[in-house]
């Protein structure tokens, strides 16, 4: 190859490099501002939420309703309990139905 010829296609290399390079630049600008934008709202959200007073009363309801559920399956473990103790044959005595196959569609 010539001097001259590697000095044309090095400018031409050089030249398509800056274009892709100034391209990439250009969207990293873009994806910054989209982010700012992004994190703008975040900010805004989490000062509404903190001006609003959702937390409290939320987190409430949610104790009072694990309380009842603990309530709930303490009585259903007992309720069990207790039909196992009155039953003389227990749960695992009880007698197991044969299956029967499905009859035939035609």
């Amino acid at each position: 190859m010539k001097p001259e010829e590697f000095s044309e296609e090095l400018v031409q290399h050089t030249v398509a490099l800056e274009k892709t390079s100034l391209s990439l630049i250009e969207a990293v600008n873009k994806m910054v501002d989209r982010m700012d934008r992004v994190l703008s709202l975040f900010e805004e959200a989490a000062k509404n939420i903190e001006k609003t007073e959702i937390k409290e009363p939320l987190a409430n309801q949610l104790e009072t309703l694990l309380e009842q559920n603990k309530v709930i399956a303490r009585g259903l473990i007992l309720l069990e309990k207790y039909i196992r103790e009155k039953t003389p044959m227990g749960f695992g005595d009880q007698p197991s139905f044969e299956s029967k196959p499905l009859p035939r569609m035609l």
